[in-house]
């Protein structure tokens, strides 16, 4: 059996792919490998190996399999769940370097892409061709292709036009042991066997990696119109949501956001929130250009009927930038004003959504932990965000986070909503699977698992919580 230190490892790797493409424990750049864009790790390699091709990822698949050496799948590492992060060490496997857009199709309405192209770009290389790629984290300007299709991830423009899921056709994915597979298809409709691609999709690289993506593109919306309503309390703004589904009105996003939230970015906006704003609903809607402009008059009128105390419609592209780049904001205002950021992205049915954020105000008031939550309340998902200003690892404080978390989990599933509407579950949310589905069920994902990767070396530790001891009679 080869040598299976950590030195070992990364040396044998050199000879195969050469010294520049190898990122071992002398360099500097592997503490990047040990960590995600949440508050899990560090959890450092023995080393990280920068592909280029499929059959390179393909052939460190295969060596990790004859080697029994644990790999983990990265794309450019923006995830928030600990899904990238190699917890048992091993190698690395990066696709950042796989930035390739192979075809943008007009006709076909199709992109094929490989993984580690960001997000943002697959979009603008989508408008300049007149198509829209409508799928938008919002990490969109650093995140990759291929890490939104292992975790499906979605965006504010879900609401309308769907997740990741819904727009991934076909896949090239190496698997263990080096074998490399195409699943799905170029065309719109087919129902040909399983949907295999829809399995590697949100599978957050536990099957396979993903080295090649056939993307389904839409025709580019005509025109756009973007609003901005302010409201008192966040009970009145869910009122206004409610409402505005009530209408059957379909934005393609509709976000929200509650007064911590909001002033957090205060400074970094050119939009001055009104003095009393203590929740705000960004609203944007997409169509045909004479109709848009009524629907929107309409939307900004209900909002202002339902108790809103400013409604702010953009004027101009570069206006409509500058509200979304405030609530883009976000997340990195919060992150840089706490010690620690502990992001949850909970998911309930849209009828449950106001009774969810009454009980997320709830459990704020019930605990010395600071609180702040916006996200897609079209789609019912929210961002609900712990700021801690002292260590986490203290027990005291480490305990106090547990429990608040545990709450909000359990206050979801009661209402029948989801762990996770698009972060994934990585390592930070596998725990709490119990809470959402059965020890059968579990099983079942166990066996899946096992088919794919009999020795459990790819992104093992993920997804999946560990398997219950059986205790001897």
């Amino acid at each position: 059996m080869a040598d299976p230190s950590p030195a070992s490892i990364a040396h044998r790797l050199e000879r195969e792919f050469g010294a520049d493409r190898v990122v071992h424990a002398s360099d500097d750049r592997l503490a990047n490998y040990a960590r995600d864009e949440g508050y899990e790790g560090p959890y450092p390699p023995a080393c990280a190996v920068l592909c280029e091709s499929a059959e390179e990822v393909a052939a460190v698949l295969a060596r990790a399999e004859r080697e029994r050496v644990p790999v983990t799948p990265r794309g450019a590492g923006s995830g928030m769940t600990g899904g990238c992060l190699p917890i048992h060490g091993g190698i690395v496997l990066s696709t950042e370097r796989m930035q390739s857009v192979r075809e943008i199709d007009e006709g076909d309405l199709v992109a094929v892409v490989e993984p580690g192209v960001i997000t943002g770009e697959v979009q603008r290389r989508a408008e300049a061709a007149g198509m829209f790629y409508p799928p938008d984290p919002a990490s969109l300007a650093f995140c990759s292709i291929g890490g939104n299709a292992a975790t499906n991830a979605g965006g504010p423009r879900a609401f309308k036009y769907g997740v990741t899921r819904d727009y991934v056709l076909g896949l090239e994915v190496a698997l263990v042991g080096g074998e490399v597979l195409r699943v799905g298809r170029r065309t719109t409709k087919g129902v040909t066997g399983y949907d295999l691609v829809g399995g590697f999709v949100g599978a957050e690289g536990t099957f396979g990696v993903i080295t090649e993506l056939t993307l389904r593109l839409l025709p580019n919306p005509p025109a756009v119109s973007t609003l901005l309503c302010a409201f008192p309390d966040m009970d009145t703004a869910a009122g206004a949501i409610t409402a505005l589904m009530g209408d059957g009105v379909r934005p393609r996003a509709l976000e929200i956001a509650d007064r911590s939230a909001i002033d957090h970015v205060r400074h970094r906006t050119r939009y001055a929130f009104p003095t009393g704003a203590m929740a705000i609903a960004l609203i944007e809607l997409d169509g045909d250009p004479e109709g848009l402009e009524a629907t929107s008059i309409r939307v900004g009128e209900r909002c202002e009927d339902a108790g809103a105390i400013d409604v702010r419609v953009a004027q101009s592209s570069s206006e409509r930038r500058s509200l979304w780049d405030a609530r883009r904001a976000i997340s990195p205002a919060l992150k840089e004003a706490h010690r620690h950021k502990i992001s949850e992205d909970i998911c309930v049915p849209r009828s449950a959504l106001p009774e969810m954020l009454r009980r997320i105000g709830q459990l704020a008031a019930g605990t010395d932990i600071e609180t702040a939550t916006f996200g897609h309340a079209g789609d019912g998902n929210l961002h609900v965000n712990l700021l801690i200003d002292q260590d986490r690892h203290e027990p005291r404080v480490a305990d106090r986070i547990h429990q608040t978390v545990t709450r909000l989990f359990e206050e979801t599933v009661a209402l029948g909503g989801t762990l996770s509407g698009e972060h994934g579950i990585g390592l930070a949310k596998r725990d709490f699977m119990h809470l959402e589905q059965s020890p059968r069920v579990l099983a079942w994902q166990r066996r899946w698992k096992q088919m794919w990767d009999p020795n459990e070396i790819l992104n093992p530790g993920k997804v999946l919580p560990p398997r219950p001891r059986v205790c001897a009679e």
